[in-house]
């Protein structure tokens, strides 16, 4: 196949053919250069399902591979390697559809330099591709690295009041974690002599007590991207300030590459050491569920909520990885995937409601659905995503992590019985969210005024939704297709178990 017209470059690279059209559109030709961003990224996302349907259910090894010399420097060759399988595809996936939903929010929103937010939103899009497909050290690294500078300028740019604050704190907490993994990117060089995670893996002959601070360096850097407790203070304040569109890329895609890293590096690398710090990761994973959904109760405003929400959230998703077994891993990469989905949903009507009053706090709001009757149905079904509720995809993923929580043979079932708390939790704290905006009385003058959500916001909504029920009412489709990688990835964490 054409290097250029290979599904696996197109999705990664094509978004940098919609910037170099924008680089040459006057910079007030605002709407010529928002629907060059949106058609760009809708082509990348269509393109990432047609890879999605060349995908080969049931082949557990990396597929659509490149991996080809890229360039040499001293007696070192770099590849250029690329490829997806089970635990990738559907990260890929959500990436490519969580970017032209989130432009199309901005359609009103983002007045103010409309070329230069445009041409970081897509260049944030080929570094998120960028590390869901690398399997080289050398280029994930880069890829990783590179997404910080396009999400801070969208944060420091076009955020809040404390934007530059916000997006200095994010810039500083993930390169510092960044720094140990590039430490122990280049240890793994230079003693195994190869960067290819594919080769890394298969030779499996890293000695147990180096794993041990292999792991403890790589998961910094993914443990304060995801972020766990209590590596999470970044991420309110980068929310809050951030634009609607970028809570929701952070939210939906950010979040994920640290959750990513830690299955696709830390278990499948150092699978002796994952086993023996299986119980501590696990436990800060429980705290943070619980403090996170206690957190979010105490807030008053809305946007604030969904950001600590997420703390919890992906509590529940680091509990399922570190459970080591095949339910718990295929449920925290499904509730990865749900997460992108609702918390990015959460995201977005937060921002309409914003767009609107131009406040976030709860207390100024009240009986909304009185004036804004298909704003507040399509919120419940976000809310009730978000909390678990059976039949929406929520419940699949958090059923299955702690249905692999209790059965697991590395952490003791007091984990998940502690974790289900954080399902109730979650329940007071999001209906708390609803109901403070949406019930009531609706006596704000300023709100009696308000027009309900247009078909712009409607579209923006709708595909979300409905993944959320494809996800909670038929999630074989999306099993089937991570079962096989999990199963590779669970033996060679077995084998593992029993080096002493």
């Amino acid at each position: 196949m054409n290097l250029v017209l290979h599904p696996l470059i197109l999705t990664t690279f094509l978004p940098l053919v919609g910037i170099l059209v924008i680089l040459f559109l006057k910079p007030e030709w605002k709407n010529a250069i928002r629907w060059v961003a949106l058609l760009t990224s809708t082509a990348t996302f269509a393109i990432s399902v047609v890879m999605l349907t060349y995908f080969q259910v049931g082949n557990p090894d990396i597929q659509m591979e490149i991996n080809t010399p890229w360039f040499n420097f001293a007696n070192w060759t770099i590849y250029f390697h690329l490829g997806v399988d089970g635990l990738s595809i559907l990260l890929v996936v959500l990436t490519t559809l969580l970017t032209p939903l989130s432009i199309l929010s901005t359609w009103t929103a983002i007045e103010d330099r409309v070329k230069e937010f445009m041409i970081f939103f897509l260049l944030l899009e080929v570094g998120m591709v960028g590390v869901f497909v690398s399997l080289d050290l050398f280029l994930f690294y880069i890829f990783w690295e590179f997404t910080l500078i396009p999400m801070y300028f969208i944060i420091g740019m076009w955020g809040g009041p404390r934007r530059m604050y916000a997006a200095l704190k994010f810039f500083l907490y993930t390169m510092a974690g960044s720094v140990l993994m590039l430490l122990a990117i280049l240890w793994l060089g230079i003693n195994q002599g190869t960067f290819s995670v594919t080769e890394l893996i298969a030779r499996g002959g890293i000695p147990a007590n180096i794993q041990f601070w292999l792991f403890i360096a790589f998961g910094a850097a993914f443990a304060i991207k995801v972020p766990m407790w209590p590596l999470h203070s970044w991420l309110p304040d980068a929310h809050v300030e951030a634009p609607t569109a970028g809570s929701v890329i952070l939210a939906g895609v950010l979040l994920k590459l640290g959750t990513y890293g830690f299955v696709r590096f830390n278990l499948s690398m150092f699978p002796n050491a994952a086993v023996k710090l299986a119980p501590w990761v696990a436990g800060l994973a429980v705290i943070g569920i619980l403090y996170g959904a206690a957190v979010s109760y105490a807030q008053k405003d809305a946007k604030k909520l969904v950001a600590y929400s997420s703390v919890s959230h992906l509590g529940f998703v680091m509990l399922g990885l570190f459970a080591l077994n095949a339910q718990g891993i295929q449920g925290g990469i499904l509730q990865m995937v749900n997460h992108g989905l609702s918390t990015g949903a959460l995201f977005l009507v937060v921002g309409m409601i914003y767009e609107r009053r131009h406040t976030r706090e709860m207390d100024a709001f009240g009986g909304l659905w009185k004036v804004m009757p298909i704003y507040g149905a399509l919120t419940m079904i976000v809310t009730l995503s978000s909390m678990g509720l059976p039949g929406l995809n929520g419940f699949v993923g958090e059923f299955t992590i702690l249905l692999g929580a209790f059965g697991s043979a590395y952490i003791s079932p007091w984990f998940a019985g502690i974790a289900a708390a954080g399902v109730i939790l979650a329940a007071i704290y999001l209906l708390f969210m609803f109901q403070k905006l949406f019930l009531g009385q609706l006596d704000k003058e300023d709100n009696k005024l308000l027009k309900d959500i247009n078909w712009r916001e409607i579209v923006t909504l709708v595909p979300l939704l409905i993944l959320f029920f494809w996800i909670g009412l038929y999630p074989k489709f999306f099993f089937n297709i991570m079962a096989p990688a999990v199963d590779k990835l669970v033996t060679i964490i077995q084998t593992a178990s029993v080096i002493p």
